[in-house]
């Protein structure tokens, strides 16, 4: 079992930068894949980035591409979301989740573990 901790979320105007990191307990750390997901009011969860356990691989939403960077440090038990040129409607709360599973997936329901998320604003 493992447990997710965001961290980093805040109010920002549109076009700035945020990284928000996700620290897992744990000594497995690396055998999960990672994922962030966001949810906005009224809107279903999304997903946003995913990154495979040895960072071979990562996969990014259309919405996010060119803009956000996942990334991962094993040692640290520690995933990152690093968000440039920040839109209003990448308003949400984020979530990171964890996938045990053996295939690198988009789909929330293939998620094993989820933090309680963290407010990201941005402001126009």
């Amino acid at each position: 079992q493992v447990q997710l901790v965001e961290s980093g979320g805040g109010l920002v105007q549109a076009g700035a930068s945020l990284r928000l990191s996700c620290a897992a307990s744990g000594r497995t750390f690396s055998s999960y894949h990672m994922g962030w997901f966001r949810q906005a009011p009224g809107k279903e969860r999304e997903f946003v980035a995913a990154i495979t356990r040895s960072a071979g691989s990562t996969a990014y939403a259309d919405s996010v591409k060119g803009r956000f960077t996942i990334s991962r440090d094993n040692a640290k038990n520690t995933v990152y979301l690093q968000m440039n040129s920040l839109k209003p409607e990448d308003t949400a709360v984020y979530y990171c989740a964890a996938d045990q599973g053996s295939l690198f997936s988009r789909a929330g329901s293939r998620y094993d573990y989820w933090g309680q998320g963290t407010q990201v604003t941005v402001s126009s």
